[in-house]
């Protein structure tokens, strides 16, 4: 029997990233992520995945967004007793993220209920944070670089991408074959994080594609953040600015700092980073100096750009202080999280601002702002958009079409074929066109639940 990949997300979306390989009656899971964006999305969420969690043998993290690692919660609860592997600062940032994302969905299980607009009597967490907790026990860290035995007979080994902390790109070797994953690839420019490193040689690619049929634009961060906050901060009105816990909370942050520091911002503007991931988050670049751009000082730096929020009553008490402010909160596209209490006081107002600071997922309320669309369903029920919207295209921490090729080019030789994964679908076969024309090589994108040798 041979090699052979099963593509349980990540497959026509940019969401959900789960990859099956399964080899002589041997399984592993290459990322665990959660579904987000459209509802036929999320309700994958509670469907059983089609190998019982029991018969899968490891895990490996790319990286720990949450639609990478999202799932392991649940795969731990219901079965899955072997070993996760991941590099030593995805683990830390996995201590952060997973416990969070399961007391998010207790909070908002217990506010559905509460309020009763759950289609669900009761509404019910996918995990809780007890759950989350225990699955922690199940990761064993390797360094980049290192190879290591996954299962018996497979190896395995991490090198840079780039994108946030401690994201990597896999090798995998089973069977005489060798599979490459891209994982999220970061910028080569990225204000925070080292460029990807040149891939190794493999026979089979997956490669993401979130900008697969875009390109960055010229301007930078500060760019464009910089007016859009003067402009909210001079008609004494608060901008509400959704973030990924990791990399981009940190990524505007820095922005910030360095924008009061030059005069572009009033230094007294009260900046809000309520989210108690992204503080946690926040101190982990200064006990992971070397695997991102920041010097010790410019992570300190980073860290006084706002006042740290923790708890639910610092996070209230934000909404009774009157007078032009900046709140980041999670979740980066609206939604969960702190921000969706805050939309619902400031969506309103037309003083307000709603600053979406990198990719909306098809679905999402980041993404229905980013349309125009002039109300917002939260907490079951409408509210009207009167707010300012302001889309920033230069804060993402993905690399672009151009960037993308340029990895793949770097390839020491042309892989037999190519997946386009985690990306929309126009995205996605965008890339594949580029890469069939341009490169010369079989790219498919493959269908979700689909099955292919490797």
């Amino acid at each position: 029997m041979g090699v052979s990949i099963r593509f349980l997300g990540g497959a026509g979306t940019v969401t959900g990233s789960k990859y099956l390989v399964e080899h002589e009656g041997q399984r592993l899971l290459v990322d665990c992520g959660l579904f987000q964006g459209y509802k036929q999305y999320r309700l994958r969420n509670r469907e059983p995945l089609p190998v019982a969690p029991g018969q899968i043998g490891a895990v490996l993290f790319t990286h720990a967004h949450i639609d990478h690692s999202g799932h392991f919660p649940l795969l731990v609860k219901e079965g899955f007793k072997g070993k996760a592997w991941c590099t030593p600062a995805t683990r830390d940032l996995l201590h952060v993220m997973l416990p969070d994302s399961g007391h998010l969905q207790e909070e908002e299980a217990e506010y559905a209920n509460r309020k009763g607009f759950s289609k669900h009597h009761p509404a019910l967490p996918l995990y809780t944070e007890d759950d989350a907790r225990r699955c922690l026990k199940r990761l064993h860290t390797v360094r980049p670089h290192d190879d290591f035995e996954p299962l018996p007979g497979w190896t395995a080994r991490f090198s840079g991408a780039g994108h946030i902390l401690g994201a990597a790109s896999l090798l995998l070797t089973v069977g005489g074959r060798r599979i490459l994953f891209s994982g999220d690839l970061g910028r080569p420019d990225d204000a925070l994080m080292h460029p990807p490193e040149p891939p190794p040689a493999a026979d089979v690619v997956l490669c993401e594609s979130t900008y697969g049929n875009r390109l960055h634009p010229k301007e930078d961060l500060m760019g464009e953040l910089g007016p859009a906050l003067a402009r909210v901060a001079a008609r004494g009105g608060t901008a509400v600015v959704p973030v990924f816990a990791v990399g981009r909370a940190q990524a505007v942050l820095l922005a910030i700092a360095r924008l009061k520091a030059r005069g572009d911002l009033p230094r007294g503007l009260p900046v809000y980073l309520d989210s108690p991931m992204a503080v946690h988050t926040t101190e982990l670049y200064e006990h992971h100096l070397g695997q991102h751009r920041l010097s010790a000082a410019e992570c300190r730096e980073m860290e006084r750009a706002a006042q740290m929020v923790t708890s639910v009553e610092q996070s209230k008490a934000i909404a009774q202080r009157h007078g032009p402010k900046v709140i980041l909160a999670a979740s980066g596209m609206a939604t969960g999280g702190r921000v969706l209490h805050h939309l619902t006081h400031h969506l309103g107002d037309h003083r307000s601002m709603v600053v979406l600071a990198g990719y909306q997922a098809p679905g999402t309320r980041g993404a229905q702002l980013a349309e125009g669309h002039t109300s917002l369903r939260i907490f079951g029920q409408q509210w009207p958009v009167r707010a300012e919207v302001v889309q920033l295209t230069a804060g993402s921490a993905h690399a672009d079409a151009d960037q993308l090729m340029a990895w793949l080019r770097a390839l020491p030789q042309a892989p037999r074929r190519t997946f386009v994964t985690h990306g929309d679908m126009d995205a996605a076969d965008a890339l594949r066109l580029r890469i069939e024309h341009e490169l010369g090589w079989p790219a498919l994108v493959p269908e979700h639940g689909s099955t292919w040798p490797a």
